[in-house]
């Protein structure tokens, strides 16, 4: 019974954390699926547990294709958001048709990287 309340309680925390969160949050946090998610999938390539790399690579090229969604293109910097969004889940796919992790950390790498951006971009701005 203890576990049962104490993983309402986590998944409470989380669902409150994410409805409370700030635009600016929320992608932070997208980021930071994908990058779990990419790492889930390397450990399943590794473990050659074609699911677990397929179930997770699905849901990183998810969140790619969520960012992507909610760029404002009214500003030039999306365009060019758009295009790096595109590769990354152009990649994500071929590494998920052939559980390569050299593609896969290829598209890990980029999307750290757009995740430091956006925390230095929040940090700048100081956005939380």
């Amino acid at each position: 019974m203890a576990k049962y309340s104490n993983t309402n309680a986590a998944n409470f925390y989380k669902q409150n954390s994410i409805n409370t969160a700030s635009p600016a949050r929320l992608t932070l946090m997208l980021y930071d699926g994908a990058v779990k998610f990419c790492n889930i999938a390397l450990e399943g390539i590794d473990e050659n547990d074609i699911s677990k790399a397929n179930n997770n690579i699905i849901k990183a090229e998810k969140i790619i294709v969520e960012l992507r969604a909610t760029l404002d293109m009214k500003y030039p910097v999306a365009n060019e958001f758009d295009r790096v969004y595109d590769y990354i889940y152009r990649r994500l796919v071929e590494a998920n048709m052939k559980k390569d992790k050299d593609i896969l950390n290829e598209a890990l790498k980029h999307i750290k990287t757009m995740r430091d951006t956006w925390k230095e971009v929040m940090r700048i701005n100081n956005v939380s």
